[in-house]
């Protein structure tokens, strides 16, 4: 669930740090499954560090296990933004589905160069899920698979696509798609989720460096349960849905010495 646009790099090697601040407007699916959009838009500071173990940057958060030339580990943390149950109507009156954070290993595979001296990677992240907005109370388990395409063109640009799935164990199929029988109505049967694909997604992104300071982003995203786990679920009212954001960065200062890869 990390958002794409906080993925790209520069090409050769970036600051060790950096310190700037970034502002994003994004128009999301509510969860996968729901009719409605929700509308969300922060600006944020950001500390950028590109240690041999610790990292922080557009990849994630979080400690660098493994790295070899093929095979990358980390534990690191993601994320994705909640809904308030009173913006999606057929949840009206059950509990709000808060902001998810995410924390776990990841195993990262480069496979190679793809076309337009691209690159191929596929990763394999296993992590907790997490409501920020209820004091970090457990909401179950994701395994994420991506196959990912990056590609670093000339005057600034950078492009990625992603086609991967989303899994959860039962905790988290229920959070997203569950009916407690205290909140079944004659429209919302209670219903029992269950275990398994909780929604197929291809996404795209791009960025472009308006100066060496600013960076303007955008990305696109669709989500799918066809064939997931709890699509019948009364929740569900909407096969496939769309997700689109745009925003900039400012890095205000960064550091002379440079990150090591």
């Amino acid at each position: 669930m990390t958002p794409s646009w906080l993925r790209a790099e520069d090409a050769g090697a970036p600051a060790l740090w950096e310190i700037g601040a970034v502002g994003v407007a994004v128009s999301q699916q509510a969860y996968p499954g729901a009719a409605e959009h929700v509308s969300r838009a922060l600006a944020l500071p950001f500390l950028i560090y590109r240690g041999k173990f610790l990292r922080a940057d557009r990849d994630g958060v979080g400690i660098r296990a493994v790295k070899t030339p093929a095979i990358e580990v980390d534990i690191g943390v993601a994320g994705s933004f909640g809904s308030n149950a009173d913006e999606v109507q057929i949840r009206q009156g059950m509990p709000d589905l808060g902001t998810l954070v995410e924390f776990g290993p990841r195993l990262k595979w480069n496979i190679g160069r793809g076309p337009g001296n691209g690159r191929l990677r596929l990763e394999l992240p296993l992590r907790g899920v997490f409501d920020l907005n209820d004091r970090l109370a457990a909401k179950g388990l994701a395994f994420e698979p991506e196959l990912i395409f990056e590609r670093v063109a000339l005057g600034g640009w950078s492009y990625r696509s992603g086609l991967g799935a989303v899994l959860g164990n039962q905790r988290l199929a229920d959070t997203l798609y569950g009916v407690a029988a205290p909140y079944a109505t004659a429209a919302r049967p209670a219903y029992g989720a269950d275990a398994g694909l909780i929604n197929w997604r291809l996404s795209a992104s791009a960025s472009h460096d308006i100066s060496p300071d600013l960076r303007l982003f955008g990305f696109a995203r669709l989500d799918s349960v066809a064939g997931a786990a709890n699509q019948s679920s009364p929740l569900v009212q909407r096969k496939t849905g769309t997700s689109i954001g745009l925003g900039l960065t400012y890095t205000w200062q960064r550091s002379q010495s440079r990150a090591a890869d």
